[in-house]
């Protein structure tokens, strides 16, 4: 039985992802400082993987989690972890602020790859949304002031990837459980980094073993936690929610990095934000799985 509509319990567990998210931000920054993106991942995939067991056995264990579509789950994957990569090597060139107002165009190439590929349609909304994300990506990067950091387009090119995975993801569900998904995420991506995370292998100090745990745990606690307010509220009314880690980031990165935040970055993550708030206006899904860092 699907759990009752209540919105304080969506906004709680939606706070728990956002505060998730977040905590693996400022844990992503720290482990990049020591060692390499890839050995970061593989580091994530390998201890997220024994976090997650307890609701592999709880949804059937290892034989319910068997799939017909493997190629799917690989394909998926291997763009995904192509975007955590992006994403994570963008955390160490660009602020926080910066680099979550980017991000937050995922739903704007879902959108249109969903056009594509989906064949949904391409409302007036849509359209307004897609041209007031890119805007805002313009006006945030301002590449005719010379101002444009290789980091930009890192962070947008993981957007990107994100929304492929979004796309490929939407397809899955309708076969594949949301632990399944992330099962195979664990044990693909464990798979696809190991070689990459071996070549530059570097020993973590004992200091950084708690971040190492942190962003481990959060990966998979952001997508829990995301999915549980899912249960309790629309996609329209959790988005919303969402946005606040704009703001939310631009203070993490004033306290702890003293980072600054310039009046195009605000603009610019203003005009993205409206464009996702017009893109929530259709009807969406009952349950709707988002891809994240």
């Amino acid at each position: 039985m699907a759990p009752a509509p209540s919105i304080p319990k969506a906004a709680f567990w939606m706070a728990l992802s956002i505060a998730s998210m977040l905590a693996m931000s400022v844990a992503g920054r720290e482990t990049t400082a020591e060692l390499n993106v890839f050995q970061v991942l593989e580091l994530r995939s390998v201890i997220g993987f024994f976090i997650l067991l307890p609701l592999v056995m709880m949804n059937g264990g290892f034989a319910a989690m068997r799939t017909e579509r493997p190629f799917a789950h690989i394909a998926r994957n291997i763009i995904h972890y192509t975007g955590q990569a992006a994403w994570l090597y963008a955390l160490t060139l660009i602020p926080l602020a910066v680099l979550i107002s980017i991000e937050f165009t995922t739903p704007i190439w879902t959108a249109i790859l969903a056009v594509s590929f989906l064949g949904e349609r391409l409302s007036r909304s849509r359209l307004t949304a897609i041209v007031l994300g890119l805007v805002g990506v313009v006006v945030i990067v301002r590449p005719s002031a010379g101002s444009m950091d290789p980091g930009h387009l890192v962070v947008l090119g993981a957007a990107v990837c994100f929304g492929i995975s979004m796309v490929l993801v939407k397809s899955m569900t309708k076969t594949e459980s949301v632990v399944r998904i992330i099962f195979w995420m664990l044990i693909i991506q464990s798979v696809v980094g190991l070689i990459p995370a071996l070549y530059s292998w570097h020993t973590p100090s004992s200091g950084l073993w708690p971040w190492i745990f942190i962003i481990a745990f959060t990966g998979m606690s952001s997508h829990f936690c995301l999915t549980r307010a899912l249960t309790h509220a629309d996609a329209t009314i959790i988005s919303p929610m969402d946005f606040l880690r704009v703001p939310l980031s631009a203070l993490v990165g004033w306290l702890l990095y003293h980072e600054q935040v310039d009046v195009f970055t605000a603009g610019g993550a203003a005009l993205i934000l409206a464009g996702n708030l017009l893109n929530l206006q259709r009807k969406a899904p009952r349950v709707v799985e988002v891809a994240t860092p």
